[in-house]
């Protein structure tokens, strides 16, 4: 009986789905909002999957769906990352990676790249993010918390129309109305594609996309830096891709055979290959930097890892309000709205979400 899988799609991905059996049966490949989609209404329905790939911020919304995990399938894993894929106590899936930003700059373009959110709003520099879905929540929220902010208070509840709220949305038009035309409705891709081509002087990207970044044709020209900073530092919205087993498997110890073969060494390895950061301790322990370029990268990851990584609470409705919550902030992208109106409607969408619970 073949495999039912369910995977994200990407070049930061693909890579390590050598390691599943050939006969396995791909009923879902798609970027993760779509995955995401997907994924929700086939198990919905009962349909059998046997193997999912998932994300930290999105396990506690699919828990209804997901079988436990025992702790042991991640005890060479970095403990930080077991903690956010962890939920209730359970262990919703074991990790694959650890993601934080980098940020790329164009040395032929930007002399002195500016590195705060402040000095990016006044600069002339031309800077690609994320303009839709996860992405651009993502980017709201460092803001907010690079600014001192919350999205939430200590009880979960939704403190999103403040002052650091409308200033974030404001400088994201700011910085997004003196770029291409398309970037609101670039997703993660995009905007890689975009900075390796050119079309951007920078933009932050996740590790993983890095061997696609250092073969393309602005490589040469490019340079690693820290992410962006506010008043109370770098602020990298972080988490971590792993596996999960649906409670609708059929073949359990196949899928379990799965994970472990992709939870090893030698996988972690490999997905370290495309630049990840894999979550295999000893796996990234052992990851010689290419060059000097790589060697700062590295460094960078590393600090950003031990003293800039955030994440969003563990809210099973966290999606609903995230895919609410980009939409405003879009069509203030698109002019649609302003600031204010824009972080005025995030707050009452999440809110109703929150109530209906």
């Amino acid at each position: 009986m073949a495999l039912r899988v369910a995977l994200v799609g990407g070049p930061m991905y693909d890579g390590l789905y050598s390691l599943l059996p050939r006969d396995a049966d791909l009923v879902v490949h798609a970027d993760h909002p779509t995955l995401n989609r997907a994924v929700a209404e086939l198990l919905t329905a009962g349909e059998r999957i046997d193997l999912l790939s998932t994300h930290s911020k999105y396990a506690p919304s699919q828990a209804q769906w997901l079988t436990p995990l025992d702790p042991e399938l991640a005890r060479d894993l970095a403990p930080r990352a077991v903690d956010l894929c962890t939920y209730d106590g359970a262990l919703l899936c074991v990790p694959r990676n650890v993601d934080v930003r980098v940020m790329w700059a164009r040395h032929d373009r930007v002399d002195d790249p500016p590195l705060t959110w402040e000095a990016l709003v006044g600069a002339d520099a031309i800077f690609g993010f994320t303009g839709r879905e996860s992405g651009l929540f993502g980017t709201f929220f460092e803001h907010v918390a690079s600014h001192g902010g919350a999205l939430f208070d200590s009880d979960h509840q939704p403190t999103i129309d403040t002052a650091q709220g409308v200033e974030a949305v404001d400088a994201l038009c700011r910085i997004a109305h003196r770029g291409p035309p398309a970037l609101p409705s670039w997703h993660y891709d995009d905007v890689d594609a975009a900075l390796g081509t050119g079309i951007v002087d920078m933009a932050a990207t996740w590790p993983g996309g890095f061997a696609a970044l250092r073969a393309s044709p602005a490589a040469p020209q490019l340079s690693p830096h820290p992410y962006l900073s506010g008043p109370a530092g770098l602020r990298s919205y972080s988490g971590s891709h792993g596996w999960a087993m649906p409670r609708t498997c059929g073949d359990v110890p196949a899928a379990l055979d799965a994970i472990r073969r992709l939870s090893s060494f030698e996988a972690h390895a490999l997905d370290a290959e495309s630049g990840t950061v894999c979550a295999h301790v000893d796996a990234f322990a052992s990851v010689a930097p290419l060059d000097a370029v790589d060697a700062a990268r590295l460094d960078i990851i590393r600090a950003t890892i031990a003293d800039g990584m955030i994440t969003y609470p563990p809210l099973p409705r966290f999606p609903d309000i995230e895919a609410a919550g980009w939409s405003w902030i879009n069509a203030a992208l698109k002019r649609e709205l302003s600031p204010t109106e824009a972080v005025a409607r995030i707050q009452r969408s999440a809110e109703a979400t929150l109530a209906a619970d």
